[in-house]
């Protein structure tokens, strides 16, 4: 709950491991206060008592959304908090309700972000003092950074990309607003695939958190409303953003002799800044859940729901949209009467409304925590706090009234001895997963040309697939590889758009950036150019991380450099997560003085955390499918604020190595488009944020635009001489 102007208080869930390798849980009472986190063992009485253990929140501490967890049946939502300059300095936290754990994450990002009036940090210092630094010395140092402006105070729900209406309306039953995808090559909307995606809206009289707690329930409460629904279970628990669900459906709503069906998919959901909630299904193949004797696998495409906030108090608006292969013979069933099913399955919405209604905006949910394996991902953490059980012993020696403890105290270690009368709050272990658990699931998705199943299936498990032991591995090696590629030299230009696996610029006025007045009005203009031409990609892979490609002998930056041209490289390094590691690298050139473009030259020769406060990307999927464009988004966001970047600065360039595994969250987005990648046309943009007069208008650093990339024309980076 919120507390005083600038203060967050309330109960937490304190989660670790006890040298046994156990997971427990104790409930403490937290206060952020002016960028200091305190603990307590009971809610104070006075303003004036002292906490247990307190920790500085400041620029070097990150917050990390990890999901859902169960516990003892019972349902947290998780988040860490970390020390960037000493990953073992962390604290995990859990709440349960979505809500609350949300208005935390964002109040400890807000304290990172923003240190109070009597405490300044410097980043240089910072980055090699201990965490446990004395208050007195962090507030003799200077400030580096500008902290006028931060990536919160935008408004979470504008779009940041020009895009065209992507839903044309056809028709309205049960209250509800039916849409069908729109198409650039049918304007009229007359014409339908033989699986279109359709969507269903509607205005629900309860909160996003509880249309989404019962959105998310599988058991028994969920034939209150879900006509079509038998039941469920819960295959694989991948993290607390993703898992498996197969789900079985009833049969008296389908047409008369139609076999009933089932699904087996995989569920990803995030919640918005904004409020809004967002769940995403598509089907995949798991060795665990085969087709059931009786039934008939359906394919979803895509599909999904979007539960955002409404302009009226406890109401939401919710979209629910299908794609859906029914697997019906042709000669049974006509492509109008497919599409009627899926209609008459998105109705189940109206039920859903009706819910809300009988029960005044409560909603109904009940958790089932799924067949999850505790036994990889607890040995990798209790083999965690045995390796660093020195650290947490040193932690603990310190007196219970230091001001400023590490997060690692916070933890509370010495808790284990001294507070051994008092039981864990409850006595099973947290039900966690990993995708390195997952050893036989791979994407499924229809073939766009007309061959044979045997080869459909066998091409979408080598191009599709990302994992190893979760999703079938890609091929190991590209079609056509040459050992005459350099760094920057491995992915193909094309202008014209047209080439497969090839890249090109996009257009900058797809993109909004702020204005000259942005601090006056808010308002996002079309931007006009860039400042630095895209002259080079590689599309990479490896079996190890793979940093600093600018600074390796033959790169087309060193390639520069040796001939002694003035050009100055500004280069971004996507690395792609899992067994076989993927690189996107993209090089933009900058052809006048760095002393020309003052933010960029602070923001190439500053320090990370100021780079981190301000480095932007917007993202756009121009082409693709439903569910990739709703997982990815519209909106622009501070990479640095949400994954692991690190810099290298040469003479000639700056390179930006951005970890897209380091977030639960963007790693489940990446391994949704991934299974997706050649049917999509992908345009970013980036840029540096301006956050006071002098720094606006915005300008874009540049943009690119993907053109169905294969991961299976990647270049291993073994061969590159």
């Amino acid at each position: 709950m919120a507390g005083n102007e600038g203060e967050m208080r309330g109960w937490l869930y304190l989660i670790r491991y006890n040298r046994f390798g156990l997971q427990y849980s104790r409930k403490r009472y937290f206060i952020l206060e002016d960028n200091c986190l305190k603990r307590f063992k009971s809610q104070p009485t006075s303003d004036d008592e002292e906490p247990m253990r307190s920790a500085i929140i400041d620029s070097c501490i990150r917050v990390v959304d990890n999901g859902r967890e169960s516990y003892r049946r019972k349902l947290f939502f998780i988040f860490t908090l970390y020390n960037t300059s000493n990953h073992r300095d962390r604290l995990k936290l859990g709440v349960t309700s979505s809500e609350e754990a949300a208005r935390w994450v964002r109040a400890l990002q807000d304290a990172a972000l923003n240190p109070g009036k009597d405490l300044e940090s410097s980043t240089d210092e910072r980055k090699w003092q201990p965490f446990t630094m004395s208050v007195s010395k962090r507030m003799r140092h200077k400030n580096s950074i500008d902290w006028t402006a931060t990536s919160m105070q935008v408004n979470t729900k504008t779009s940041d990309v020009v895009a065209p209406a992507s839903w044309k309306i056809f028709g309205c039953q049960n209250g509800l607003r039916l849409f069908k995808e729109a198409k650039e090559t049918d304007p009229t909307g007359k014409e339908w695939d033989e699986h279109p995606a359709i969507m269903a809206v509607a205005v629900i009289d309860g909160t996003p958190e509880a249309v989404f707690r019962t959105l998310m329930s599988i058991g028994t409460s969920r034939n209150e409303w879900d006509f079509s629904f038998s039941r469920a279970t819960v295959v694989e628990h991948l993290d607390g953003h993703t898992d498996i669900v197969h789900l079985q459906l009833n049969n008296h709503w389908l047409p008369w002799a139609m076999k009933r069906r089932d699904l087996l998919l995989r569920r990803y959901w995030r919640r918005e800044d904004d409020g809004t909630y967002v769940i995403l299904y598509h089907s995949v193949f798991h060795r665990k859940c085969p087709p059931h004797d009786g039934y008939v696998r359906a394919c979803l495409k895509s599909g999904g729901y979007v539960i955002s906030p409404s302009t009226q108090e406890k109401e939401c608006v919710i979209k629910h949209m299908l794609a859906i292969d029914w697997k019906c013979w042709k000669s049974y069933i006509q492509k109008g009467a497919a599409r009627t099913i899926t209609t008459r399955m998105l109705e189940k919405v109206a039920a859903l409304r009706e819910l809300f209604r009988t029960k005044g905006g409560k909603g109904s949910h009940d958790y089932i925590p799924g067949e999850v394996s505790e036994k990889e991902e607890v040995k990798t953490e209790a083999s965690f706090d045995r390796q660093h059980s020195v650290t947490d012993d040193e932690s603990s020696r310190q007196p219970a009234s230091s001001s400023n403890t590490t997060l690692m105290a916070l933890r509370d270690s010495v808790d284990e001895f001294f507070d051994v009368p008092e039981p864990s709050d409850d006595e099973g272990g947290l039900e966690t997963g990993s995708w390195a658990e997952s050893p036989d699931m791979c994407f499924v998705e229809q073939p766009q040309t007309k061959i044979s199943s045997a080869t459909t299936f066998m091409k979408k498990l080598h191009n599709l697939a990302v994992q190893k032991k979760g999703y079938i591995e890609l091929p190991e090696l590209s079609t056509e590889e040459s050992s005459s590629h350099y760094y920057g030299s491995t992915l193909p230009k094309d202008p014209s758009y047209t080439m497969p696996c090839s890249w090109a610029a996009a257009d900058p006025s797809s993109f909004l950036i702020r204005g000259e007045n942005y601090l006056k009005d808010n308002k996002k203009n079309k931007a006009k150019t860039t400042l630095m031409q895209l002259v080079a990609a590689d599309w990479l892979r490896s079996e190890k991380r793979e940093d600093d490609l600018s600074g390796r002998p033959g790169s087309i930056v060193q390639k520069y450099g040796a001939v002694g041209g003035s050009e100055f490289f500004f280069v971004i390094n996507i690395q792609i997560p899992g067994p076989t590691m993927y690189n996107l690298t993209l090089y933009y050139m900058l052809k006048t003085p760095l002393e020309e473009t003052p933010l960029l030259e602070k923001f190439v020769n500053g320090d990370d955390t100021f780079r981190n406060l301000r480095f932007k990307l917007i993202p756009y999927i121009s082409q693709g499918s439903w569910i990739v464009k709703q997982s990815v988004g519209k909106k622009s966001c501070l990479l640095g604020q949400s994954l692991e970047v690190n810099y290298f600065r040469g003479n000639n360039y700056l390179e930006l190595d951005i970890d897209v595994g380091s977030s639960t969250v963007a790693r489940g987005v990446v391994n949704l488009v991934l299974g997706y990648l050649n049917n999509l046309v992908i345009e970013m943009a980036f840029l540096i944020q301006g956050n006071n007069a002098e720094e606006l208008p915005e300008a874009l650093l540049g943009t690119c635009r993907l053109n169905h990339l294969d991961a299976g024309k990647s270049i291993a980076t073994d061969s590159i001489r």
